[in-house]
């Protein structure tokens, strides 16, 4: 065995290659891994969710947001800037096509973190 360590890209690097996912809507699924299990023309067949499934997400949705809150009233000025960078990231830019829920994710965003300064300790936003 070698003691060599695996090599990152470093940060900012990682940061773009993560959100290049979400250019053509694409969310946070593993694009690669997908295009290499199925073949192009294939469709997977997902079901519809019940109403129990539904009001399940959502009770996880509320949970997560506000434990997203919880943690974000705790982080740092440059951390905040960049949620906030993210979230201009993700919006409409010039030679894209504006979708209306990448336009309501990044405002969700924003709203996140204004949200968490209500709770900040005394730190500046």
């Amino acid at each position: 065995m070698t003691d060599a360590k695996p090599k990152f890209p470093d940060p900012s690097e990682q940061r773009r290659m993560a959100l290049s996912r979400w250019d053509n809507e694409g969310g946070a699924g593993p694009r690669r891994l997908q295009e290499n299990l199925t073949s192009p023309d294939a469709r997977p067949e997902v079901p519809d969710l019940t109403n129990a499934e539904l009001v399940q997400l959502r009770i996880r949705v509320i949970a997560l947001e506000n434990l997203l809150i919880a943690l974000l009233a705790n982080v740092s000025d440059r951390q905040l800037d960049l949620a906030r960078e993210m979230a201009a990231y993700i919006s409409p830019r010039s030679g894209y096509t504006p979708h209306s829920l990448t336009i309501q994710a990044a405002s969700q965003m924003i709203d996140l973190i204004e949200r968490a300064g209500q709770f900040r300790d005394g730190k500046s936003s």
